[in-house]
């Protein structure tokens, strides 16, 4: 066989199985609702399975903009790299005390040049020593697969395996700032649609931007209790 008929027959070959593989891959859009049926925004949804997981994800991105940390809540897998630019022309001193991950990055403009790496799961509360009133999450979860909700309650994860998962789900307002245990999912390949309701202590609106003066201590306190 020459060398022309014997690629041109790999290359049928590869294209035929490429064209008869099964595809397993499953997406997921989901609707988060709060107990009295309003759309919940800055809400974790987050799975777990036996299948195979994804590793850490690259260096992520916290910023700070309009003197606000830029998104209200930051969702990441254990191990994942955070950077903080400060995307503002006045200086920020971010930091945390929260027991999942202790750090500061003291006054400064534009972006550290080293990320922080949140290596234990858990909520850390993000806080301001210049700006009181600037409050942020980042979640740190084990579980492989996550997504935060935008402000109508709603959520993507794409590539996921078919088939069962756990799910959990967490919000700044939810009791004891723990997760909750949604239950399981079942997964089929293609498109999935599921909506899911969540218990918080106040209404979404109050996670908003221009928290009180208190916000950063009192969300501490919360985490730290709920950490013991």
């Amino acid at each position: 066989m020459s060398q022309y008929l014997y690629l041109s027959f790999v290359r049928s070959l590869l294209i035929f199985l490429l064209l008869s593989a099964p595809l397993h891959a499953a997406s997921l859009q989901a609707e988060l609702l709060d107990s009295q049926g309003q759309p919940l925004a800055n809400a974790v949804l987050s799975l777990r399975s036996l299948a195979d997981a994804p590793t850490a994800s690259a260096a992520v991105i916290m910023d700070q903009r309009s003197q606000q940390f830029v998104p209200n809540v930051l969702a990441v897998r254990s191990g994942t790299s955070v950077k903080f630019p400060n995307s503002d022309n006045i200086r920020h001193h971010v930091y945390s005390f929260s027991p999942a991950k202790r750090f500061e990055l003291r006054l400064y403009q534009g972006t550290p040049s080293e990320p922080v790496i949140f290596d234990k799961p858990g909520v850390v509360v993000l806080g301001c020593n210049i700006h009181d009133w600037m409050l942020g999450y980042v979640y740190v979860t084990d579980d492989p697969w996550f997504a935060v909700s935008d402000e109508q309650g709603r959520l993507r994860i794409d590539q996921l395996p078919a088939g069962t998962y756990s799910a959990s789900l967490w919000h700044p307002q939810a009791p004891e700032m723990l997760p909750q245990a949604a239950g399981e999912v079942q997964l089929s390949e293609g498109g999935n649609q599921q909506r899911f309701t969540l218990a918080i202590q106040a209404p979404a609106a109050q996670v908003a931007p221009r928290a009180p003066a208190s916000a950063f201590g009192d969300a501490f306190k919360k985490a730290r209790d709920a950490a013991q």
